[in-house]
């Protein structure tokens, strides 16, 4: 009896050791959540994601080239040889500027004509004289008189009219050398030379010796892949950058498209129209272009600024007040510069944090 008052007595004091024990271990905690102080609200930036079309850009390699439309060709008038040519690509020419000298055989004919209807006309005027002389006296008729008078204007029409030909012919009837000269028809920059001293002209001939643009406005010729072709229409607006000017933007639109792919390189051709005022784009440069194509597909979008990548995946935070934010993980459709289309993860109007999002990311974390 007195073993088993023992037994009960030592359980017991056993009992409360390991009680007094579990008493003497310290409660555990809770922290409250993460709350955003006033001093990290001033260090983050809000904004909202919103429904956008998708910003779909395309870039082309292309190059500059003189408007077609605005140029002026120069033609030989007539065959001959050149004695002399005093442009080249690139010079800046005023209108009326002689270009290049040629000399012809068929001038050398209109010189010889109009020496021929020079001597005709003193022939007709001394006849002319006379009838009026003998008019006068009563010895000749008002109809010698009047013969007379319509032979000396026929004379001068004909020189008057060798004259207007070799003039529109570019030679100058007050020299005989048989030249005739070619000149620039407008103010502007020779784009295209294809004639040079002591070359002959042929009276086939039918091509152009000059080309001359005041290349105030440009056309940039891009090539499409066919794979590319469907993301490309008229209208569509580009911006264009050269080597030259690398941090200067050219914007435009797409004026014209091909419809028929190159067959050496399987490319479509698409034209775009600059103003060139302060004349920096030059005929033969390379040209990028980037061609913006708004789809009319809508998701929703956000600044790229606002994505966090960790372990192979994309996150957001989404604040909506101080005490409530939370992290949110993103699937990215696509990222067009500083705006990035969401496939899930987030629905327009809600708010995200783009700047310092980071800190309060792995705040969040802990």
């Amino acid at each position: 009896m007195i073993k088993k008052k023992l037994h009960i007595i030592s359980s017991l004091i056993i009992l409360t050791t390991i009680a007094c024990k579990e008493n003497k271990q310290p409660a555990i905690v809770k922290e409250p959540p993460f709350e955003l102080s006033d001093t990290m609200a001033k260090m983050i930036t809000i904004d909202t994601a919103s429904l956008c079309n998708i910003d779909n850009t395309l870039t082309l390699g292309g190059e500059v080239s003189f408007n077609e439309n605005t140029v002026n060709k120069v033609f030989p008038r007539n065959s001959g040889q050149v004695i002399e040519s005093k442009v080249s690509i690139g010079d800046k020419v005023t209108a009326g500027q002689i270009l290049a000298v040629i000399k012809s055989a068929d001038i050398a004919g209109n010189y010889a004509d109009i020496s021929s209807a020079d001597a005709d006309i003193k022939i007709a005027k001394k006849q002319l004289d006379k009838a009026t002389s003998l008019y006068k006296s009563g010895l000749a008729s008002e109809s010698d008189l009047t013969e007379a008078t319509q032979n000396y204007e026929k004379a001068l029409a004909v020189k008057r009219k060798l004259e207007a030909t070799l003039n529109i012919n570019g030679g100058n009837h007050t020299n005989a050398a048989g030249t005739y000269v070619l000149t620039s028809p407008i103010n502007g920059y020779i784009v295209e030379k294809k004639v040079n001293t002591g070359n002959y002209i042929r009276q086939d001939m039918n091509d152009n010796l000059f080309t001359i643009s005041d290349l105030k406005e440009v056309w940039i010729n891009a090539n499409v892949f066919e794979a590319d072709i469907p993301n490309v229409k008229e209208g569509y607006s580009v911006e264009v950058s050269t080597l030259a000017y690398p941090n200067k933007i050219f914007k435009g639109k797409i004026d014209k498209i091909s419809e028929v792919l190159d067959p050496t390189n399987k490319t479509l051709r698409v034209r775009i129209k600059l103003p060139n005022n302060e004349l920096l784009l030059k005929p033969e440069m390379f040209a990028k272009v980037v061609v913006n194509n708004k789809e009319t597909t809508q998701v929703t979008c956000i600044p790229t600024s606002a994505l966090i990548t960790q372990n192979g995946k994309t996150f957001v935070v989404v604040y909506n007040n101080k005490s409530d934010m939370k992290i949110v993980e993103v699937t990215i459709l696509k990222t067009v510069g500083n705006t990035t289309y969401l496939a899930s993860g987030l629905a327009p109007k809600q708010q995200i944090i783009t700047k310092n999002e980071l800190l309060i990311f792995q705040k969040l974390l802990n």
